[in-house]
């Protein structure tokens, strides 16, 4: 593991006081290391020499080999480190491959995985594929279980999966209250905190073991970045090191480099994303062609309690679920949408379009929708044109139907 400078891992005069958008903009960064050059340079290599045999046997330099890390890698997994609160941080090629380490560090055959129902939909075929396979079963439950997650735990209980809101329907979990049932049971717990990033909420600080992010979302924000990361404390720290680096994963050091540019903007454009997505929100919960808005910083939905105790922001990506009509309208409205793409991801800069029927795969809990369902990523656009776009859709929906 490389142990970076506190000089690197916390900004000059942070006492715990700083606002996020001034620590994000100055973690992970060692302007002396460099010459003064603000950004660390993108170092490219494999084969790390040492000075002496001694050194080389003794291990004493600050890297030994190019899959184990290097300044432009070091730079993220400092930041990522400070920003979550964890012990220590790892980056992976995607958020899928986050997961899927951070689950196999803790699990092994014979053990049981309690896994939230409204999870990542790759999340769960993993869990029903990979980990099946190596021995692990996977119970999935209900997202508004809370504390009765004790009711679920077995002798064999391994680890509790988290994901607050759920994906593509929104619902909120008692983050809090699941882990302390858990901590007292021995068991880990992991979320995906894709949504919030730790800006908005940080889930160490909620008693969760280990924080999984989809680097390629918000923390990329720009369309042209796969990454993962994986902060965790404690002894699952420990284990998902050891796994990280018994596997032999590791990130390119363009995209790590991607992935600190993110960060310093980070926080100004979850801004920005959380005042749209929300304008936008609004104006579709009043629009005579949707139903509801699936969102949990709206006061109407069911989790905006837990959401307004718990987090601090909201990103933009919420879900609606539209009036009873023909596909054929439903495919009118996407097909006259000008500035939303289609296309299966978010956190960019760009607004996003899908449909989406969760009934077929949950178990747990049943998906029912009184209409088509929709999931929407409010980007960087202005959100009177966004709103003009919607309006101008939804119209050639309801003319169609």
């Amino acid at each position: 593991m490389i142990h970076s400078s506190d000089e690197a891992a916390s900004p000059s005069g942070d006492n715990g006081t700083l606002a996020p958008a001034t620590r994000v903009a100055h973690l992970g960064l060692d302007p002396a290391r460099f010459d003064g050059f603000v950004n660390p340079p993108v170092v490219r290599g494999s084969t790390v020499l040492s000075p002496t045999y001694k050194d080389l046997v003794g291990h004493t330099g600050r890297y030994s080999y190019g899959r184990r890390g290097n300044p432009t890698t070091e730079a993220l997994q400092t930041a990522i480190t400070a920003l979550e609160g964890g012990d220590g941080t790892v980056l992976t090629p995607s958020g899928l491959s986050a997961i899927s380490v951070a689950l196999l560090s803790l699990l092994g055959a014979g053990d049981h995985l309690l896994m939230v129902d409204t999870t990542y939909r790759p999340t769960r075929n993993f869990c029903d594929k990979a980990l099946k396979r190596l021995g692990v079963e996977t119970t999935y439950f209900d997202p508004l279980v809370g504390a009765g997650i004790a009711e679920l735990i077995r002798p064999n209980t391994r680890a509790i999966f988290l994901e607050s809101p759920g994906s593509q329907s929104f619902e909120m979990q008692d983050v809090p209250a699941i882990t302390s049932v858990a901590r007292a049971r021995g068991v880990f717990t992991l979320i995906d905190n894709t949504w919030a990033t730790p800006l908005f909420f940080r889930p160490h600080a909620f008693g969760v073991d280990v924080s999984i992010q989809a680097g390629t979302k918000y923390l990329g924000g720009h369309a042209d970045l796969n990454l993962g990361t994986i902060s965790a404390v404690g002894k699952a720290w420990t284990l998902v090191l050891a796994t990280h680096g018994d596997m032999g994963i590791c990130v390119s050091p363009d995209d790590a480099a991607l992935g600190s540019r993110g960060l310093r903007t980070l926080a100004v454009r979850l801004e920005r994303h959380h005042a749209s997505g929300l304008e936008v929100a609004r104006w579709l919960a009043a629009s005579p062609y949707v139903s509801r808005v699936l969102h949990p910083a709206l006061e109407s939905d069911p989790g905006h309690a837990i959401w307004k105790r718990d987090f601090s922001g909201a990103c933009g990506l919420f879900s609606l679920i539209l009036k009873p009509v023909p596909e054929a309208a439903v495919a009118t409205f996407f097909d006259a949408l000008k500035l939303f793409g289609m296309g299966y991801s978010w956190g960019g800069f760009e607004s996003l379009a899908i449909p989406f029927d969760c009934s077929d795969y949950r178990t747990a809990t049943r998906w029912q929708a009184e209409g088509p369902a929709v999931r929407l990523h409010i980007g960087l656009e202005a959100p009177a044109d966004i709103i003009a776009d919607l309006d101008q859709a939804l119209a050639k929906m309801q003319a169609a139907a």
